[in-house]
């Protein structure tokens, strides 16, 4: 039963009778509160919410407080957020009376969007972007991208007319074929469909091979967006845990058996945000559960040009037979260049293309021919060679830096761009601790961004590159001052 509201003389604001002796977090209490009132229509749709410093203050809770409750009241519909505006009790909100009080777990990536995720993305942000997935643009190598994308515009007349091939710019796709041919294994250019960008492919894979109620297997902790359309396309994810030395193998084999997944999506090398590899074991042995219990693995490999040369793939190993590669420059051109593959077996091809086509045609020629003839250069491959050696140096002053700072890594990365790391006290969460951080400037991505559920202890995914700015660490020692 929720306690008696009093209203605050000084401010005209609720001030909830909170019990700090009573079984239950501080943000239960306070959602389960503000829950009945817009029930009762004590708060009528449109009202006005106080500012998290207001209400913080009125109540006596700390701002971390205020944060977590408000978004949970989001998230169960009570609440909307207008940028720049703040919280209101959103138009016909109702909350079920068996669920108002009780802890929501929404889906992470769902949970981050509303003022996180675009400044992650955009690249316009005038926060230090230590929780963004692009580098420095100094760091692709300008000239090459610049000197591609001017050739790229020089487009022949003649190709201005209709929309493009269906699979993707030939000369790109012949090049890819080319090259994984000679990394990975035997492929056709046929066997190829260009994209826009990597997210674009997971998204044409769940609408070709899976149907509303289907089971999805994830990493978790995984990529966010991926958890978000997963559940988008109404399947059902299922976490199967990755950790400092890879998969939890026995998970996977009993969730396999028991839950008949249709497909699997896994980063073998340099996963997001671990920056772990799986080794050459674990994938003999993701591959043969993938053929005993009969689902397709997805393998999001928009890292391999920055992994160790010989480290595991499952389409090496399996031949396109049950994987299907998902390949992006993203992460060694520029993420302003969306153009992502898809490699899979002759067979599913045709059905792929049809969906890429119902759902938008053809993907940009000019963006396609612009990749081209960066990758196609002389210089990229030294290009890509530079960026390793300097992902590996910021790497090891990212993890001296935050380690000064009183984090410590989830795991130790086999390379790439990304370091996750957290505090391992009990604390304010992780979404509470970014929206205070973008209050200060900085972007961070926290751990709920890539969890199924919202992790114990507050930790986050640094990009390496930015991730020993001196704003970043005050902030961050300032936050452990505040820990228990």
């Amino acid at each position: 039963m929720v306690e008696p509201i009093e209203k605050s003389e000084s401010e005209g604001w609720p001030v909830l009778a909170i019990d700090r002796q009573r079984r239950g977090s501080l943000v239960d209490q306070i959602v389960a509160a503000i829950a009945e009132m817009v029930n009762r229509r004590t708060l009528p749709a449109g009202t006005k919410m106080p500012s998290v410093r207001q209400f913080a203050k009125t109540n006596g809770v700390s701002t971390f407080t205020v944060v977590e409750s408000y978004d949970r009241l989001l998230h169960l519909g009570l609440l909307s957020a207008r940028r720049g505006s703040g919280f209101f009790v959103a138009r016909g909100a109702e909350a079920p009376a068996q669920q108002a009080y009780l802890p929501t777990y929404l889906p992470a990536a769902a949970s981050v969007v509303d003022t996180l995720t675009p400044d992650l993305y955009s690249g316009q942000t005038d926060a230090l972007p230590v929780g963004a997935g692009w580098l420095p643009p100094e760091w692709y190598g300008e000239s090459t991208i610049l000197d591609a994308v001017r050739h790229a515009m020089k487009i022949p007349a003649g190709r201005l007319r209709g929309y493009g091939h269906p699979l993707g710019f030939p000369s790109l796709r012949q090049h890819l074929a080319t090259t994984l041919s000679a990394d990975l294994c035997a492929v056709e250019p046929e066997q190829i469909l260009l994209t826009h960008g990597a997210t674009h492919a997971f998204d044409l894979v769940l609408r070709t091979l899976t149907r509303p109620g289907d089971v999805v297997f994830v990493e978790d902790p995984g990529y966010g967006n991926l958890l978000a359309l997963v559940r988008h396309h109404g399947c059902v994810p299922v976490g199967i845990p990755r950790g400092a030395h890879g998969l939890d193998m026995d998970v996977l084999a009993r969730e396999a058996q028991t839950r008949q997944p249709k497909l699997m999506f896994v980063n073998t090398v340099l996963q997001n945000p671990l920056g772990t590899s799986l080794s050459q074991a674990q994938a003999h042995r993701l591959l043969a559960l993938s053929e005993q219990f009969d689902f397709w693995l997805v393998e999001d490999d928009i890292y391999r040009e920055l992994a160790a040369r010989g480290d595991s793939s499952l389409a090496a190993m399996d031949g396109l037979r049950r994987v299907i590669r998902i390949g992006s420059f993203s992460k060694t051109l520029s993420p302003v260049l969306r153009v992502g593959s898809i490699c899979a077996s002759g067979s599913l091809m045709p059905e792929l293309v049809r969906v890429k086509m119902l759902t938008g045609l053809t993907t940009s020629e000019v963006n396609e021919r612009a990749v081209y003839d960066a990758v196609s250069s002389r210089a990229y491959r030294k290009q890509v060679e530079r960026l390793v050696l300097q992902l590996d140096d910021a790497r090891e002053l990212a993890l001296e830096r935050l380690g000064d700072a009183g984090l410590v890594p989830l795991a130790r990365p086999r390379g790439g761009m990304f370091v996750s790391a957290g505090f391992g006290t009990p604390g304010p969460s992780g979404r509470a601790i970014a929206e205070a951080a973008l209050r200060a400037s900085i972007l961070l991505a926290p751990g709920e961004f890539f969890a199924l559920r919202p992790p114990d202890t507050a930790w986050f995914r640094f990009n390496v590159a930015y991730a020993h700015e001196p704003a970043l660490l005050d902030f961050l020692r300032s936050i452990r001052g505040e820990l228990p």
